[in-house]
């Protein structure tokens, strides 16, 4: 059909519709339906048959309606209704989210009563939620163990309680790895020897500080670098001591704190030209906020052995965050999403240090050595700016 006759078909249905003669309307746009005319006002049929009390008809001509507009925020907002007023209320959920990330999602905001409908619609897809996270616990709270760990962690993720983070190394990725974010102590037999010297490594520490208050900024520039782009840049409000840098140990501190040394000999620390082992004293000064980053590597483990502890300090990995507590290690992944604060008026300070992922095989460490060797020869070992 010409544009121009199918217009007036539309205007002529319209007004039929605002006489509240739903028949005549339908009867006027036949022709266009019946033929499946790309000028079909679908919506105009949509309100027909919704005042006809035809709600079938109604639900397919609005299906049609998103087959040319996809994101047509009415016609998904009543077919969420359409959905609701059946009782499938998963069903209406997805039609009024679709509604609200494409509402999200446009340049314009949409009319007032647009932005009512939606306001509705955030209600119900809340409602639903709740009803949905009720008949899961109540379907689950007579589990087993079993349930608990993973499974609940899943249970978390899809309701949302937890948001996924996964493994994002700045320099280099390793595939196959567990998305861990934590590790938990009794899973490194030679854990237990390095936590009993935490007594004689906090003696070594406290011997330090009564000679100075401060170490040196944590975050400073390469050579031939860039200036890194981190809001504690040459900041000893995250300071650092090291007792091995880039490989190689650090006779001053080496000597002043064999306790440390002997602890550190103890942990499976990657051997690594010209970047492991690496071990150091890291302090948070007070009100101090380590920004969210990400490590250079997958292929380790950062283990934090903390020494001086005050209270409202915390590491978050990923969706899961933990305290501090003095003489008890604290491992995770460094390569997901992490930050750390202290929120106290004291200092906090923990023996730092990277340990291989236990999962890397002798060949696998092996070969990993040779690459990370490969690349320093070429360009240098990268430079932690996180």
């Amino acid at each position: 059909m010409d544009p121009a006759t199918a217009k007036k078909h539309s205007a002529d249905a319209w007004a039929a519709l605002q006489r509240g003669d739903a028949a005549d309307a339908l009867a006027v746009l036949r022709v266009l339906i019946d033929q499946d005319d790309p000028a079909t006002p679908w919506m105009i049929v949509a309100r027909a048959h919704s005042m006809a009390g035809n709600l079938a008809g109604e639900q397919d001509a609005l299906h049609r309606q998103l087959r040319g507009y996809p994101n047509d925020l009415l016609a998904l907002l009543r077919l969420g209704d359409l959905r609701r007023v059946v009782g499938d209320d998963r069903a209406a959920t997805s039609f009024y989210q679709t509604a609200i990330s494409a509402a999200a999602a446009s340049q314009q905001p949409p009319p007032t009563a647009i932005q009512n409908l939606l306001e509705q619609a955030h209600h119900h897809v809340a409602d639903a939620h709740k009803k949905f996270t009720g008949h899961l616990e109540s379907a689950i709270a007579s589990g087993t163990a079993a349930e608990t760990g993973r499974v609940a962690a899943a249970v978390d993720l899809l309701l949302g309680r937890k948001q996924l983070y996964l493994q994002q190394p700045s320099s280099f990725y390793f595939p196959g790895l567990p998305q861990r974010q934590f590790y938990e102590r009794g899973e490194f037999d030679w854990l237990p020897a390095v936590e009993a010297a935490v007594p004689d490594m906090q003696a070594e520490l406290q011997a330090v500080l009564s000679e100075t208050a401060d170490f040196d900024p944590y975050i400073v520039a390469g050579k031939n670098r860039p200036r890194p782009q981190n809001p504690l840049f040459e900041d000893a409000r995250w300071g650092a001591r090291y007792f091995w840098q880039n490989g190689e140990a650090v006779s001053s501190q080496a000597e002043r704190c064999p306790a440390t040394m002997a602890a550190l000999a103890l942990a499976p620390m990657p051997v690594i030209s010209e970047r492991s082992p690496m071990a150091l004293w890291s302090m948070l000064k007070p009100g101090t906020h380590i920004q969210p980053h990400h490590g250079l590597l997958n292929t380790r483990l950062i283990c934090h052995i903390p020494l001086i502890v005050p209270g409202d300090c915390a590491l978050r990995v990923g969706n899961e965050t933990r305290a501090w507590q003095a003489g008890k290690a604290l491992i995770f992944d460094d390569s997901i999403e992490h930050e750390a604060w202290n929120r106290s008026d004291a200092i906090r300070v923990v023996l730092l240090f990277e340990i291989w992922r236990p999962e890397l095989s002798q060949a696998e460490r092996d070969g990993l050595t040779r690459i990370f060797e490969a690349i320093n020869s070429f360009q240098g070992a990268p430079i932690e700016v996180d």
